[in-house]
């Protein structure tokens, strides 16, 4: 039932096509291949102070993200992607941006390495962090739209990871806390040997 409900979602979609389309969806899911636009993001991050800190947990998000989701997840559930499975608008022939290097579907890499880029970001900085979701959105919408990811598949991805942003900032934040005590402690005890 899952998969008629994803199919009527996609097939949806896919009646969408046009050439400016079919022209800025593959650039637009590229920026999510591998996490790029993200990992990139967090490497400038991290460069400055006022940063530092959601730089850290974006990157510590993807890295969870790749743990948990693309080498577990996916071969645990094992999901065929739509253009596998019967009943799809589309083969693999025809896709426009060839096969996907990952064999599984389920859940979406692209949608959980940007939303939980995205939350990230957003906990920390508000304005960056909505553009940041408004890119997380496209990219996920990109995987629709090119035929690549059942709906499901996106939306639990993008679930994922909003929860692996709220946890790496979490993590992070208790991180900075005790790198602040010790920083704290070592400085009393300077002042108090002289």
């Amino acid at each position: 039932m899952l998969t008629q409900i994803d199919f009527a979602a996609l097939n949806a979609i896919f009646w969408l096509k046009c050439p400016l389309l079919d022209f800025l969806m593959p650039i637009i899911t590229y920026l999510g291949s591998g996490g790029a636009v993200w990992v990139a993001a967090a490497v400038i991050m991290m460069f400055f102070k006022r940063t530092r800190r959601a730089g850290v947990a974006v990157g510590i998000a993807l890295i969870a993200g790749l743990l948990l989701s693309t080498i577990l997840l996916k071969g645990l559930v094992a999901r065929e992607r739509p253009f596998e499975t019967e009943g799809a608008l589309v083969n693999a022939a025809s896709l426009i941006i060839g096969v996907p290097s990952g064999r599984f579907s389920f859940p979406s890499g692209h949608a959980v390495s940007s939303f939980s880029s995205a939350t990230a970001i957003f906990m920390y900085h508000r304005k960056a962090g909505a553009a940041a979701f408004a890119l997380a959105a496209l990219i996920a919408f990109s995987r629709l739209y090119l035929y690549v990811h059942f709906p499901s598949d996106v939306i639990a991805g993008a679930v994922f990871g909003v929860i692996l942003g709220v946890a790496s900032v979490w993590a992070v934040n208790k991180i900075w806390e005790k790198v602040n005590e010790r920083k704290h402690s070592k400085g009393k005890l300077s002042d108090s040997a002289e």
